[in-house]
């Protein structure tokens, strides 16, 4: 079951799962998704590792604030939630938005890691209209408007074609979304640029990408590997962006090999 804590001057909806007194991994989910994005990583690592799952600001059942967004925001989010819970250091794991997160946290934070695991996601939005154009596509048309162009990107056309139960929990995930936090971290996304502060990250960083990927593609992962001092990438094939998903017991192998490398 899921609580809600103070933090950073919002309420934010978190799940804390696993043994007392292992390391802490928090997993950081992707645009218009919430904590269950996560739920095949928690079925595979919370017997050693106590899980940390939180709704993103504007996601899930975290509060909704006005528009925009910041990532440094959400950073001090996650930060103000770590310190609510009294955990001073963890594994981070972020996809796509969290894993932009991720790189900030890394940045600026990296005495508080253990390790940092970067996923299906990239350092710079290279062409800012692109989000201009999903911003105006959810404001004319809503969230569910915008879910069979999100699930397109999100997965291979094999996996949509037959994994309908799973599309469609992904599917009312994106339709719960609330449009003023999905818009918020939109613009947050459209500011984006972390190519100058990729090399203030000196923790032992795993980067995955799904092979694709589409939205953030393999060329962005090797990007962030070719920056990162301590970095190693690791592409999973018959994946696209939720690679976590598509791919899970392939996503879950690589990334409890790196926490394990890294306590």
């Amino acid at each position: 079951m899921s609580k809600i804590i103070r933090a950073n001057g919002i309420n934010i909806n978190y799940k804390l799962e696993g043994p007392e007194g292992a390391p802490v991994l928090m997993l950081s989910h992707s645009l218009a998704s919430n904590l269950q994005m996560w739920d095949a990583q928690v079925e595979s690592l919370a017997t050693n590792y106590k899980i940390l799952r939180a709704d993103t600001r504007g996601h899930g059942k975290t509060e909704v604030t006005d528009s925009p967004y910041t990532v440094q925001l959400l950073l001090e989010d996650a930060i103000a939630l770590l310190d609510a819970l009294q955990i001073d250091k963890v594994h981070f794991c972020g996809l796509s938005l969290g894993g932009m997160i991720g790189q900030r946290f890394g940045a600026f934070y990296g005495d508080r890691l253990f390790s940092l695991t970067l996923c299906d996601t990239t350092s710079q939005m290279r062409d800012p209209t692109i989000w201009s154009e999903r911003i105006k596509a959810a404001q004319e048309n809503g969230m569910p408007g915008i879910k069979s162009k999100t699930l397109s990107r999100w997965f291979t056309h094999d996996f949509i074609a037959t994994e309908n139960s799973i599309i469609n929990e992904v599917g009312e995930m994106i339709d719960n979304t609330p449009i003023v936090g999905y818009l918020g971290c939109c613009e947050a996304i459209k500011k984006m640029d972390h190519t100058s502060i990729l090399s203030r990250i000196q923790t032992p960083t795993l980067i995955i990408v799904g092979e694709q990927d589409q939205s953030t593609p393999v060329a962005a992962a090797e990007f962030l590997k070719e920056n990162i001092k301590k970095s190693k990438l690791m592409i999973i094939k018959s994946a696209s962006h939720l690679s976590n998903i598509e791919q899970y017991a392939n996503f879950n192998a690589v990334l409890e090999a790196h926490i394990n490398a890294n306590n």
